[in-house]
């Protein structure tokens, strides 16, 4: 480097900089070229999705992060190797631009590495398994953390932008001398934003809720698909989304069908006359289920819930593995079963009756009218 700084030291102090900045790009640029086939040779030797995934997040960032520091430490030795009393105007302040333009990028760099983190865990803990509670668990918690630390990387890097500043650190020194006022004022304006952000905490630990749980949130029927830090995003069995805040959960209550297992019990009624034999029904029930692929062998019950005065109210229990499984399996028996009446049992479908058991069909009733 000094002897690149002897070369250039009869130019012009701007042309210096600028040629410092290009030779930074350039040893920038050649071990980027060098470093990221390396890490991706490596990545697909060993079969390592997280050094596949550093490669493919972070080429740009650490190019930039390599050409700042290298620009900040050239143009620092042209600064001091300039007498005070010949130091350009604009020198002092040029310096300020390759170690803000550093700390930017080292943001951006490690910004990038919590989301490689990410995608490993992600990877690692696949949510397309049927039982996949585990996976769930650990994602929702991952979503949360992965947004509270690039806000935390966020803050750190413009507080070390500011911080370059005197005018910046008076400016700080007084916000913190009205911080009490200020902080009462501002907690009172975003009381709503600071619950959310703490129902976000409580929710991503005790986790009432989780990525792909199926709710019923307002007598709406949909499941978790995103959780940011302050709202919910319920996807609704027809498309729709529903946006739910963050403590709405803790202060509502809520059904949440796959809290501990994604196994769900179904119904299906049916309203039959007095006179069907519900024992034919249940044997029928016994055999259609065992050829239905969606039933897991777990629940298959037919009882007489209820009478009233005209029906009787049969209940069918089923069973499935998941909650969209569960309600076509709960459809499928439904329409079989009315096919199945129909065909072998049209009489026992509800029907009114006169006094003497006679069924009220149109013939019926215009005999009776003559009468």
């Amino acid at each position: 480097m000094e002897t690149l700084l002897d070369y250039i030291s009869d130019t012009p102090v701007y042309a210096q900089l600028l040629i410092a900045f290009g030779f930074a790009l350039l040893i920038a640029t050649v071990m980027v070229m060098i470093i990221f086939p390396i890490l991706r040779a490596s990545a697909k030797k060993t079969k390592s999705f997280t050094l596949e995934a550093f490669a493919k997040r972070t080429r740009t960032a650490v190019f930039w992060l390599i050409a700042m520091l290298l620009t900040f430490w050239f143009w620092t030795a042209i600064s001091s190797g300039i007498a005070e009393a010949e130091l350009p105007f604009y020198l002092p302040g040029a310096l300020h631009l390759p170690r803000t333009l550093l700390y930017f990028f080292t943001g951006v760099f490690l910004i990038k590495v919590v989301q490689v983190v990410g995608d490993t865990i992600r990877y690692r803990y696949n949510m397309d398994d049927v039982n996949n509670l585990r996976e769930r668990k650990i994602l929702t918690q991952l979503q949360y953390i992965q947004r509270i630390a690039s806000i935390i990387i966020f803050v750190v890097v413009v507080s070390f932008i500011l911080l370059q500043f005197e005018g910046m650190r008076s400016l700080g020194t007084g916000l913190l001398s009205t911080a009490g006022v200020g902080g009462i004022i501002i907690g009172l304006a975003a009381q709503k934003s600071i619950a959310n952000l703490l129902a976000g905490f409580q929710i991503a630990f005790t986790q009432p809720i989780r990525l792909d749980d199926v709710l019923i949130v307002e007598g709406e029927y949909g499941t978790v698909e995103e959780i940011t830090l302050t709202y919910v995003t319920l996807k609704l069995w027809d498309q729709r989304r529903l946006i739910v805040p963050l403590n709405y959960f803790i202060d509502h209550y809520f059904q949440n069908w796959t809290r501990f297992n994604s196994e769900l019990t179904g119904s299906v009624f049916l309203h039959l006359d007095y006179t069907f034999p519900v024992d034919k029904l249940r044997a029928e029930v016994n055999r259609y289920l065992p050829t239905q692929e969606l039933w897991d062998e777990r629940v298959n019950s037919v009882a007489v819930t209820d009478t009233t005065d005209r029906v009787i109210v049969v209940r069918i229990l089923v069973s499935s593995n998941n909650a969209g499984n569960t309600f076509t399996l709960r459809c499928n028996t439904r329409e079989h079963m009315l096919q199945w009446i129909r065909e072998n049992y049209p009489d026992s479908l509800p029907t009114t009756r006169t006094d003497k058991g006679q069924i009220l069909t149109p013939g019926v009733i215009e005999e009776l009218d003559e009468n």
